[in-house]
């Protein structure tokens, strides 16, 4: 899973559709590279500024050092003053006929007129009040994952940071506001949830400044910086945590300890809340990128379980097992041979299989990113709850590496034959070659180099678990039957969530084709049910991303035959960027005919 700065009411809606919030447009002349039409050049050279302006954390990532030393604006108001600016944006694409548009203009026109009709759509709903916290947390987690991605080299950085640290209380106070209209509303997280959230921002309001992880940054600052200067700074970050961010940490904790978890319901999914139905239907549709409802995508999961369990027998008579398959998966959880026995030794296995990976990417790509990745365990402030690994984007621009994290908690909870799967598709091929191609496209507007499409970029990593067959990544029946298992544990995922977001399921009912079909660890489907329980719909994009993927790859080898060339093809997804499923599909039949005429 790939990790975004999530912060208050983005956590639950970050993926689902855009947060840009109003500017005044101010049209970028070098940015008319991005379209041959001059009027979709303007208007993509203005939400380049608006995107710049309204999210400095992008925009630092990508190297723009003046955002560096800025946050956004979470607040409910900032959201509603969203519309009009939006609507301008929409409206001057609609003055545009797509159909005189060249192949890349058209397709940049519906793309930029999707994210825009999203957020738009998003704004009414008031997601906020649910997506304050989830299971993992709130805006004290972003900000952590935020400190661990800030490099500082200069005097100039350290001021950055510090500036943002001055500035992050209202990334505390915004969301809790919006956490108390939701209790005003009944648009609540369940008690479960809440009971998570508090087990991580309890600790955070306990923190010193030896164990702060927002001051971790300037742990060590280069030696062009006196000492007398460094000890300036490092006070001056020091009074900003002291004197607003601890306060804002005391009060989300209190708040959630004594005016949430009192009221918080026991019942599980959006359909037992106030417009929930509605809700969750738009944040599937955003997270998925597709019009199917939630019965459809209940209906895929189950018979991709079906499928799938099929395969898993197979692998599991290979392994040699005569007993059934119940019993295979209490073999598979309990026998120890399957486990590390210290964090270091899964840090080393993560670490090889990683480089294993690495050797077979230049048989699958002709195009590799430059930035690379390192191999790092969960901080220990967020593992109990966080789930077996994830992704953490890097930047070329500010020296830091891609991050593929590796839970080094509970060992006897994270069984080494899934470790592959896992690797893959959290490093290489995954989630770190797609991100980081696609922020280092040199073509193509400002906008594609950071959109977060869940279907795209989830549904890449699952099938990044598929390419490891072709490598022969796969070293044993354990591995492979670890990789159905992987597989399972996304299809259960769009049985489950629909379940209980839209059918009204209980938590046994969720946890049953986790627990019977796949060999995910006890602690891990608990983990992973919490998260898909705070965070409705986010979980069906993998799946339903990774079959269009596949099936768009099984159009171009039947279309294509012996001049298809799997190279060729992951360089055509994965270059450009990702897209909403519809038009991905639209540009890989494009390229399917472009093929056929070399």
């Amino acid at each position: 899973m790939k990790t975004v700065i999530a912060i208050g009411a983005a956590a639950l809606i970050a993926a689902a559709a855009p947060a840009v919030a109003a500017a005044q447009p101010q049209t970028a002349p070098e940015a008319a590279r991005n379209a041959d039409d001059p009027a979709l050049a303007a208007i993509l050279a203005d939400y380049e500024a608006y995107l710049r302006a309204n999210d400095p954390i992008s925009a630092g990532m990508e190297g723009d050092r003046e955002a560096l030393s800025r946050l956004p604006d979470v607040s409910r108001a900032h959201e509603l003053a969203q519309e009009p600016v939006l609507k301008g944006f929409a409206d001057r694409l609609a003055a545009i006929d797509p159909a005189a548009l060249g192949d890349d203009d058209r397709l940049n026109h519906a793309f930029l007129g999707w994210l825009v009709q999203r957020a738009r759509a998003r704004i009414p709903l008031d997601a906020g009040r649910l997506g304050a916290f989830n299971a993992e947390g709130g805006p004290g987690q972003s900000m952590a994952y935020l400190a661990s991605v800030t490099r500082i080299a200069t005097r100039e950085d350290a001021e950055a940071w510090i500036a943002r640290l001055e500035a992050m209380p209202d990334l505390w106070r915004h969301p809790l506001e919006d956490a108390r209209r939701g209790l005003d509303s009944g648009l609540v997280q369940p008690r479960s949830i809440v009971e998570n959230a508090l087990s991580l921002m309890e600790p955070e309001a306990a923190h010193t400044p030896e164990t702060d992880p927002l001051l971790k940054p300037l742990a060590v600052l280069p030696a062009s910086i006196s000492a007398a200067d460094q000890a300036a700074l490092r006070a001056r970050a020091a009074r900003a945590v002291a004197g607003g961010i601890m306060p804002r940490r005391r009060e989300w904790a209190r708040f959630l300890r004594e005016d949430y978890l009192p009221r918080a319901p026991e019942s599980l999914g959006l359909v037992h809340r106030p417009g929930g139905r509605d809700l969750y239907a738009f944040l599937m549709a955003g997270y998925t990128t597709t019009d199917l409802t939630p019965d459809e995508v209940h209906r895929i999961g189950q018979a991709e379980v079906a499928r799938i369990r099929a395969r898993m027998e197979t692998e599991m008579r290979a392994a040699g097992w005569t007993g059934d398959f119940a019993a295979f998966l209490a073999f598979l959880r309990g026998d120890p041979r399957f486990y590390a026995t210290t964090r270091e030794q899964l840090l080393e296995k993560a670490s090889e299989m990683a480089k294993r990976a690495d050797d077979g990417l230049p048989a699958l790509f002709g195009t590799l990113p430059r930035l690379p990745y390192g191999v790092r365990p969960v901080p220990a402030e967020i593992e109990a709850n966080y789930t077996t690994g994830r992704y953490f984007s890097g930047s070329m621009e500010n020296g830091v590496a891609g991050g593929y994290m590796v839970n080094t908690a509970r060992l006897d909870q994270r069984p080494l034959y899934e470790l592959p799967a896992l690797t893959l598709h959290e490093a290489a091929p995954g989630h770190h070659v797609q991100i980081a191609l696609q922020q280092e496209a040199e073509q193509g507007p400002y906008f594609r180099k950071d959109a977060n499409v869940t279907a795209f970029t989830e549904g890449w990593g699952l099938y990044a678990e598929f390419l490891g067959e072709e490598m022969g990544f796969y070293r044993t029946p354990y591995e492979r039957f670890g990789r159905l298992s992987y597989e399972m544990w996304r299809a259960c995922r769009l049985v489950a969530d629909t379940g209980l977001h839209w059918l009204g399921w209980d938590i046994e009912q969720a946890r049953a084709c986790f627990r019977d079909n796949s060999a995910l660890a006890p602690h891990n489907i608990e983990t992973e049910l919490q998260r898909y329980i705070g965070w409705p719909g986010q979980a069906t994009a993998y799946k339903i991303g990774e079959i269009r993927l596949r099936g768009i790859r099984a159009r171009a080898e039947r279309e294509l035959g012996e001049r298809f060339d799997v190279r060729r093809f992951h360089d055509a997804l994965l270059v450009d960027g990702p897209l909403p499923l519809g038009l991905l599909d639209e540009r890989m039949d494009r390229w399917i005919a472009e093929e056929k005429g070399r």
